[in-house]
């Protein structure tokens, strides 16, 4: 009987022992499937081993070595600077600075000059006519409604004529800027500009007034010569935007009819387009401390070629944007191709199954 026994419990001893082994076998298997998922991916690494080291030589294609080329211009005597006792505004060389220009000498300044002198020749004839030892009876005439009509009508039409250019001359200077304008960041410190290209990739660099010796030695006028000049091209919209990194300047070039304030903590905007080859002049105009009269303005303008080699030699690409979204192209129109090594890691939990039987 006690022989019955010990095999009875030997035996569920060892029904045990299998049914254990069979609740842990399923758990074999989830250890052995990563090894398969992991033999399945060789692709994927070999592929992004490969991607960056393609990404280096477009991006290095796409910035141009630099351009010694650029030599910088000599200013032309009375163009784009003061000259001695003069009294017009300096030739403009923008659309808006010729508008502005004819609009000053063509409407303004005729009909300044009438008002005045008609002005003028009625006082005039008001104290002769009217003085006390010719008229020893004063008048006593207190209204005139044919003069009141006349005296009102007549600037109300003057008016009216200078508005119409005056408001189009004003719509056409804040004109928004096009999507192919040259965007230049002007920012005012005390005593001095710095100017930078977003999109030709140059940072921003100082322009300081050069000493009194060497504006000389470069043919240039004295406290308007510059170090580092801003260089635009010929014919291109220029964007500015403006600000400020201390207290309020103002960037002014007369010759182009630009003025906008540098404002701390704000970005001004501003647009010209230089349609004339030269370097032009401007100052601060806004009193901004005791170093206000030495941080002038110096703009060359060259012609397109000749830009793009200074934008060389500063290390900038002169296509800006253009060049880096053409570039970006291969690495796009390669896509698909990573997103097809991709989708082996999903097949690799169909393969499990099989490993686990």
């Amino acid at each position: 009987m006690k022989s019955l026994k010990t095999l009875v419990i030997a035996a569920a001893l060892s029904l045990g022992a299998v049914g254990v082994g069979h609740a842990q076998a399923p758990a074999v298997a989830p250890a052995e499937a990563p090894v398969a998922a992991t033999a399945a991916n060789p692709a994927p690494i070999a592929a992004d081993a490969a991607a960056p080291t393609a990404a280096p030589a477009t991006t290095e294609a796409a910035v141009p070595a630099g351009d010694a080329n650029y030599v910088p211009m000599k200013p032309t005597p009375g163009i784009g600077q003061p000259v001695a006792k003069g009294i017009d505004f300096q030739p403009q060389v923008s659309p808006v600075g010729e508008q502005a220009y004819w609009f000053n000498n063509v409407i303004l300044l005729p009909v300044i000059t009438v008002i005045t002198l008609f002005v003028l020749g009625l006082l005039l004839w008001v104290v002769f006519r009217y003085r006390a030892k010719a008229n020893p009876v004063p008048s006593k005439t207190t209204h005139n409604t044919f003069i009141e009509i006349i005296w009102t009508a007549i600037p109300v039409l003057i008016l009216a004529v200078i508005a119409v250019p005056s408001i189009r001359l004003l719509a056409q200077q804040y004109e928004p800027p096009s999507k192919e304008a040259l965007t230049i960041k002007v920012t005012g410190y005390q005593w001095y500009w710095g100017y930078a290209y977003p999109d030709q990739g140059i940072g921003e660099y100082v322009s300081k007034m050069l000493p009194k010796a060497d504006a000389k030695a470069a043919g240039e006028p004295y406290q308007l010569a510059v170090d580092n000049r801003m260089v635009v091209p010929v014919g291109r919209q220029v964007k500015l935007i403006i600000t400020g990194a201390d207290v309020i300047h103002s960037f002014a070039v007369p010759a182009f009819w630009t003025k906008m304030d540098a404002v701390p903590g704000r970005a001004n905007e501003t647009t010209f387009t230089a349609n004339k080859v030269g370097v032009f002049y401007g100052q601060c105009s806004e009193l901004c401390g005791v170093d206000h009269g030495y941080m002038p303005i110096a703009v060359e303008v060259l012609p397109v070629d000749k830009w793009e080699a200074w934008v060389r030699s500063k290390g900038g690409n002169p296509a800006g944007p253009v060049a880096a979204v053409a570039a970006a192209a291969p690495a796009l129109a390669a896509t698909p191709a990573t997103t097809t090594t991709e989708a082996a890691p999903a097949a690799a939990p169909a393969a499990a199954p099989a490993a686990t039987n």
